[in-house]
């Protein structure tokens, strides 16, 4: 067994999700040509297993894709710039962190598009509050983490911010931290 299982009477992840998802994650690691598998530190990321009785223990799981996540991440920076070299790769990591800052600093309020009245967005105080954070960390180096990155959660609120344009943009910051470890 991979993983110790939920507690009794808990929801755990798939059993069988999870090892087939770890198997395919070995093979493309492995892979002589890692630009032909589906699997990268992107897809990592948005991975999510259906619930099952006597599954894994989702934060065992949880953790593990992070390491996951990080390792991918790193071999893929190391491609990336045996391709674009040192200078190149800075250059294009120097981009995709001003353009989050661009995005972080907007005014209250208007950082991102809103859904309208009869929809459920991202609590826009809380979304912003944790802008004003990244902008923070991309403008003066203020202690932000991946992992805080990872696991922020939002409160919903009618005719808040869209959720994929929020979750795009945390999705870019994660990226970015982890390329630049």
């Amino acid at each position: 067994m991979t993983f110790p299982r939920a507690r009794k009477g808990r929801l755990g992840y798939d059993i069988d999700e999870v090892e087939e998802f770890l198997e395919d994650a070995r093979r493309a690691y492995t892979a002589d040509h890692p630009d032909a598998t589906l699997v990268n530190a992107d897809s990592i990321r948005t991975t999510a297993f259906s619930m099952r009785k006597s599954g894994y223990s989702t934060t065992h799981v949880d953790a593990a894709l992070e390491r996951l996540e990080d390792a991918f991440a790193a071999r893929e920076r190391e491609r990336e710039i045996a391709q674009l070299g040192e200078e190149g790769w800075y250059a294009q990591a120097r981009e995709t962190a001003q353009a989050i800052l661009d995005r972080s600093v907007r005014p209250a309020g208007k950082r991102f598009q809103r859904v309208s009245i009869l929809t459920v967005g991202y609590s826009v105080r809380d979304v912003d509050a944790f802008a004003d954070r990244i902008a923070g960390y991309f403008q003066s180096g203020e202690a932000l983490t991946p992992e805080d990155v990872r696991t922020v959660a939002f409160r919903p609120q009618r005719g808040g911010y869209r959720e994929a344009q929020v979750d795009l943009l945390l999705d870019t910051v994660t990226r970015v931290m982890l390329a630049v470890r």
